[in-house]
């Protein structure tokens, strides 16, 4: 059962946790364009979500416990302890983590920019529909704006 094993239950809260910064951070963030914007999400979530192998002594002599948990408290505890092994397994994870979050919110922005734009651009009409005028508005030009009319 989830709930009779504490370790998923953390792991879950932990989960639900991080989703929670994710989305206030990425609407905390909402005045940067939309680049920057992911990719500093995409940072935090890999980040957040890089997991590290730690290991922390028993109290009986010789003893250890082994695991799993996310890189940053990881390298948090180690800092805490003073044990630079712990700092130096957690800290390229970490980083590795980060960077991958940063690549996946750069292809996140191409993906809706492409999206955006309409996917197909320079591919012509589409096959069975012909261009007319009764057909709608003409695309405008990249880089021209919408004038609106004006009453005098």
């Amino acid at each position: 059962m989830l709930f009779s094993d504490s370790l998923p239950q953390l792991w879950l809260s932990y989960g639900v946790l991080s989703l929670v910064v994710l989305i206030t951070g990425y609407l905390g963030v909402r005045l940067l364009p939309l680049l920057p914007r992911l990719v500093l999400v995409g940072i935090v979530a890999g980040g957040l979500w890089m997991v590290a192998p730690f290991s922390l002594p028993l109290l009986e002599p010789g003893e250890t416990y082994s695991g799993l948990a996310p890189a940053v408290v990881v390298m948090a505890v180690g800092v805490l302890q003073h044990d630079g092994g712990q700092v130096a397994g957690a800290l390229p994870l970490l980083l590795a983590g980060a960077a991958m979050g940063a690549v996946l919110g750069v292809l996140a922005w191409r993906l809706l920019a492409r999206r955006h734009d309409g996917g197909d651009a320079g591919d012509g009409p589409r096959r069975g529909k012909r261009s007319s005028p009764q057909a709608g508005p003409a695309p405008r030009a990249k880089g021209r704006t919408r004038r609106e009319p004006v009453v005098n």
